[in-house]
């Protein structure tokens, strides 16, 4: 038989087993757990610090690239008026002096071809070339970015690679043999073909930059630059069309006026 103090003591000892058991904190984060985490949190913050460095330095390449697509775009534009001061000059002489040179006249065409050329990068700096825009325009800001960077990848680089690859050998082949033009007093071929190689490596620089843009934007690193502040050139010239219509009919108006 137990005594009221034995009896009390195991209702107690069977109380404290009949309930669950809770671990403690101490016990689930150990010396060792605790040292795992800080040390995945370690990582993590080094993974993110080397992306933003990778990032500022992408972006740094970047505005290098846009400064040179820059430079030779502002120094196209002055073949533009080279062009168009030869392109007059020729046709005065011709009209005044009954003369011409084959020189001149196929300097005109080297000059254009220059400005296409060595100006594709810069229109893509300026996001001036043409696009079509009727289904990326309904896209969202980050939606039009991955188009974009897909079309940059997928078309642009594949072409700029294949034009460099067979403009090379054109080029190469006639600066060895110094090949010229067939007319009289033409000139020489190799400037001409070199443009090829040249404008479509600036264009592929180019793409470069805008591609790392494309992933600075995406990645929260940088601004949206396909944002369009205010209108387009195209948009600020259909307005200047109606304008100009406008007030054709209204002086049309007025001179049926006048005339009744």
């Amino acid at each position: 038989m137990k005594s009221p103090a034995t009896a009390g003591f195991f209702a107690r000892s069977s109380l404290v087993a009949s309930q669950p058991q809770i671990p403690s904190a101490a016990a689930s984060c150990g010396p060792g757990a605790g040292v795992s985490s800080r040390r995945q949190t370690g990582l993590s913050l080094n993974m993110h610090i080397r992306a933003g460095y990778s990032m500022k330095f992408l972006l740094s390449v970047s505005r290098l690239i846009d400064a040179v697509s820059e430079l030779i775009g502002k120094l196209a534009m002055w073949l533009i008026l080279a062009a168009t001061l030869i392109s007059a000059g020729n046709a005065i002489v011709r009209k005044i002096f009954n003369t011409s040179s084959n020189g001149l006249l196929e300097i005109q065409w080297y000059l254009f071809a220059a400005v296409f050329m060595l100006g594709a990068g810069f229109a893509f700096l300026r996001n001036a070339h043409v696009r079509i825009d009727f289904v990326s325009s309904k896209f969202s800001a980050r939606g039009r970015n991955w188009v974009d960077a897909f079309g940059i990848l997928v078309f642009l680089f594949p072409l700029c690679y294949a034009m460099v690859t067979l403009g090379f050998p054109l080029f190469e082949r006639a600066w060895t043999t110094g090949e010229m033009s067939s007319n009289s007093g033409g000139l020489i071929r190799w400037p001409v073909y070199g443009l090829i190689p040249l404008g479509f490596a600036l264009l592929f620089a180019q793409g470069i930059s805008e591609l790392i843009k494309r992933f600075a934007f995406l990645t929260g690193n940088g601004p949206d630059v396909l944002a369009h502040e205010g209108p387009s050139d195209e948009e600020l010239l259909a307005q200047q069309l109606l304008e100009e219509e406008e007030q054709e009919r209204l002086k049309q108006e007025q001179q049926l006026k006048g005339a009744n």
